[in-house]
């Protein structure tokens, strides 16, 4: 570690926690979050069947003394597997603490064997400063969101969540210095800059204002240290809500155009709410075929965990509806428009309390799998060959 990065962490670390003790009135508040998946792997030809039980416990503090907050939340996550069973192909990326574009050597694993995998992780640890009325400095480990589309999200450059992932409560946090400035009730500025783990640089300003009833505007500078440019929009026509962005990025030696469109909209079916979610995506960094998936992987935007998927043009539709104010079932179908591959995932939700919820649900893949020709494998399409996978979860806020 540098000797700028050490001083960086130690000085954001003591400072969270002197603050307390140096400052007399202010406010603090101490939380948690605890998540328990067990999961059902059906067997493929990269892993063999098997039963894994995920869990993770997240606490989460913060003070304001004075014109200063304080945040943070520390992680740790323990999978425990049958011999055999793959942890990467369970879908369920969020219930893990690996980021893979940090700067802050914050994470690591403790232990793993065959069997077990435990690690943690620090994903807040951040000091905001008041600026005034009208501005204020953000500094350290933080979610940062510029998506406008809710499941398909090329436009947002931080830290866009798996479009899969039924667990989605908490975004990762990115380590950065974010300068937010409002003007008037529906104007901001923002300014971001960034370091990632292998040290490129993210420098980013933001402009978002109201026109009419529509939420519009643009961001532009170097993401990871390639320009890019985007803009974006949200609104409603009648009692749709309509989201829509768009980015534009340098690949190779020309650009990538990437885009999203969606609607929502919320039906009364038998008297009850029937919410559904809408999108369509064209990623110019994404594969045109089956044949450059793997090429598509090895890309360095795939591997900063900018792509969500790996075709060039996809779509997702989600239902959700409430068969009783504390149940609700929902759907969801992504899929390949291309190779006409799709993942689909039913589930069943309960909210046994206030603030516990309990959850089943199921995916499954369909579209041509694998081929093994000689030496080589294949892949058919993007989504045939995902094993099924059936899992329950228990949520617990706390």
């Amino acid at each position: 570690m540098t000797g700028g990065r050490y001083r960086f962490i130690t000085g954001v670390v003591w400072a969270a926690l002197l603050a307390p003790a140096s400052v007399a009135a202010q406010q603090t508040g101490l939380s948690g979050y605890y998540l328990n998946v067990f999961t059902y792997l059906d067997g493929s030809l990269f892993t063999q069947a098997g039963v894994s039980d995920i869990q993770r416990l997240r606490f989460m503090w913060n003070a304001s003394p004075g014109p200063l907050r304080f945040d943070a939340a520390y992680e740790h996550t323990l999978t425990l597997r049958q011999a055999g069973t793959s942890v990467g192909a369970q879908l369920f990326t969020a219930t893990g603490t690996e980021s893979g574009s940090d700067w802050l050597p914050l994470d690591g694993e403790i232990e793993s064997s065959e069997r077990m995998v435990w690690r943690h992780r620090v994903d807040r640890l951040s000091v905001r400063v008041d600026l005034g009325a009208n501005a204020d400095l953000i500094v350290g480990r933080q979610p940062v969101s510029w998506a406008t589309t809710l499941f398909l999200t090329p436009a947002d450059p931080f830290s866009p969540f798996d479009p899969g992932d039924p667990f989605r409560e908490y975004r990762a946090g990115v380590d950065a210095a974010r300068l937010r400035v409002y003007r008037g009730a529906f104007t901001q500025f923002e300014a971001v800059a960034r370091v990632g783990a292998a040290e490129s640089v993210t420098v980013l300003g933001r402009v978002s204002s109201n026109l009419r009833g529509w939420d519009l505007g643009a961001w532009g500078g170097v993401v990871h240290d390639t320009p890019g440019a985007a803009a974006f929009l949200s609104g409603s026509v009648g009692l749709w809500a309509l989201r829509a962005e768009g980015a534009v990025r340098e690949f190779g030696d020309g650009v990538a155009l990437r885009g999203a469109v969606g609607m929502d909209r919320t039906f009364t079916v038998a008297g009850r709410d029937l919410y559904l979610v809408v999108e369509a995506q064209h990623d110019g960094f994404g594969a045109t075929s089956p044949a450059g998936l793997v090429e598509a992987v090895a890309r360095r935007v795939a591997r900063q965990g900018e792509m969500q998927v790996l075709g060039r043009d996809v779509g997702a539709v989600q239902l959700s509806y409430a068969l009783h104010p504390l149940v609700s079932a929902s759907g969801l179908v992504l899929g390949n428009l291309r190779d006409g591959s799709f993942i689909a995932s039913p589930g069943l939700n309960w909210s046994a309390s206030e603030s516990v919820s309990v959850r089943m649900g199921a995916y499954f893949g369909v579209g041509e799998g694998v081929a093994v020709e000689g030496r080589e494998v294949r892949l058919g399409s993007e989504f045939g060959a995902l094993p099924r996978v059936v899992f329950g979860s228990l949520n617990w806020f706390f």
